[in-house]
């Protein structure tokens, strides 16, 4: 049973490319997995696509949120929330993730 107000394909589209050569299908599977607990019922689609050449890019309804050669590597899952959130719901406070340690 459908709880949101959008249809899936309404809503927004995570893409998650990565290096089927350097074996980072499971790093990019734990990403989508991270993106979908967090973002219930916001999100249409988390999908994995396949690249090489060291590829590891995050994108949103095709804009780019993450590359790991521009960014310095491979962003821990906070960041991508965040980065994501802005996007997609710029309002919505991810509670302990938007708390700063002291």
């Amino acid at each position: 049973m459908e709880t949101s107000d959008q249809t899936p394909a309404a809503k927004p589209r995570v893409t998650i490319t990565y290096c089927t050569g350097c074996n980072w299908l499971l790093r990019a599977g734990w990403m989508a997995q991270e993106l979908l607990q967090t973002f219930t019922e916001q999100l249409g689609e988390v999908a994995l696509i396949p690249g090489y050449g060291g590829v590891y890019e995050i994108r949103v309804d095709g804009e780019l949120i993450w590359e790991r050669k521009r960014d310095g590597g491979f962003p821990d899952a906070k960041e991508i929330k965040k980065r994501l959130r802005d996007v997609i719901e710029p309002g919505r406070d991810l509670g302990h993730i938007d708390r700063s340690g002291a």
